[in-house]
């Protein structure tokens, strides 16, 4: 089954948010906010993004200026350029691409993350030594081994 895929022309300017449930071409101008947390996410090479952005995937050929959070992977293409922290686990960044923030690459939990209160660290329970394993010294240096 193929993927539909909108596109989003070189004359366009959004403002606002832009959400999708389909993968999503961006050619012209949007600020705001993109969410398309299933789909993959294109800035075109005339693309500008003033925007944070959430996606399944985002690959970048035009500049973004912003936040990027991935589930799959961040794709900095040769002459892309990203002003903006990344969240990804995986990411990818060509020679001749731009890039200035920070990137988080842990992977994203499954589901909302349990509150530390209810995950306890187990912690080791501290025992005595038993009696028989310290042995008094006897002559020469050497400890005998049960007596």
């Amino acid at each position: 089954m193929d993927k539909d895929t909108v596109n989003i022309g070189k004359s366009v300017v959004i403002k606002g948010e832009l959400t999708g449930s389909e993968d999503l071409t961006v050619e012209g101008s949007v600020e705001g906010k993109i969410e398309l947390r299933d789909h993959v996410l294109t800035i075109g090479a005339h693309g500008r993004i003033k925007a944070d952005v959430f996606a399944k995937v985002a690959v970048v050929l035009g500049v973004v200026i912003g936040n990027i959070t991935a589930a799959e992977k961040v794709d900095i293409r040769e002459n892309g350029s990203v002003d903006g922290n990344i969240v990804s686990p995986r990411l990818a960044i060509a020679e001749s691409a731009h890039f200035r923030g920070s990137v988080d690459m842990q992977k994203a939990p499954a589901g909302p993350p349990a509150p530390a209160a209810a995950r306890p660290e187990p912690k080791p329970e501290a025992k005595p030594a038993p009696p028989s394993a310290v042995l008094p010294p006897v002559a020469g240096g050497q400890r005998m081994v049960g007596a």
